[in-house]
């Protein structure tokens, strides 16, 4: 009987399989604590001729937050065009102020670590993406997410550029897009502008 039982759970949830496959992606359990590590991808945007990159930190695969900023060693961070993934670390400093690394892994296999994204970032992108981050923090749907940037109604042609990179970074989250963090991919979003 017991094995009669499992035979039919199993056929239960092989109909199923397309349905879900359908469905919208669950919402994601809201995590009042920060991890002190996310995994974390990285989406690379053009605005306004500038190259800008976004850091998705992720938990259990759902987008949680973004930072986005220049890829450029003065006014931002510059990575290589090979990292595509990594880490974004919470670090409490001894006056208890927060910042945030990134972390990644270069072609040899050596940790590299940029300290203090959390202040490589111009103020104003840097609000508007704690904004983003706080919504996705708390599980609302990435699609709603996105309308939500996209509803934002910003005054400076740079931050309007800016918004539609981060909208084209979330818009990988949906259920059922591509991975395109995948090099091999040719639609990713990686080298477009806007």
């Amino acid at each position: 009987m017991d094995k009669q039982a499992t035979n039919k759970s199993d056929a239960c949830l092989h109909d199923n399989e397309p349905a879900a496959a359908a469905a919208p992606m669950p919402r994601p359990q809201v995590v009042e604590v920060r991890p002190q590590v996310l995994e974390c991808d990285v989406v690379r945007f053009q605005n306004n001729k500038e190259k800008w990159v976004a850091l998705v930190g992720l938990l259990d695969g759902y987008p949680y937050e973004i930072f986005t900023g220049l890829q450029d060693e003065e006014e931002g961070i510059l990575l290589p065009k090979s990292v595509s993934k990594g880490k974004i670390i919470k670090q409490v400093n001894p006056d208890g102020t927060k910042r945030y690394d990134f972390q990644f892994e270069n072609t040899r296999g050596y940790k590299i670590t940029v300290e203090g994204i959390s202040e490589k970032f111009n103020p104003e992108y840097w609000n508007y993406a704690k904004l983003i981050s706080g919504v996705l923090r708390y599980g609302m749907p990435i699609e709603h997410v996105i309308k939500l940037v996209a509803s934002l109604q910003l005054k400076d042609e740079s931050i309007n550029t800016w918004k539609n990179g981060v909208e084209r970074a979330l818009k990988k989250y949906l259920p059922g897009q591509p991975d395109q963090s995948d090099p091999a991919d040719t639609t990713n979003i990686h080298d477009a502008a806007e």
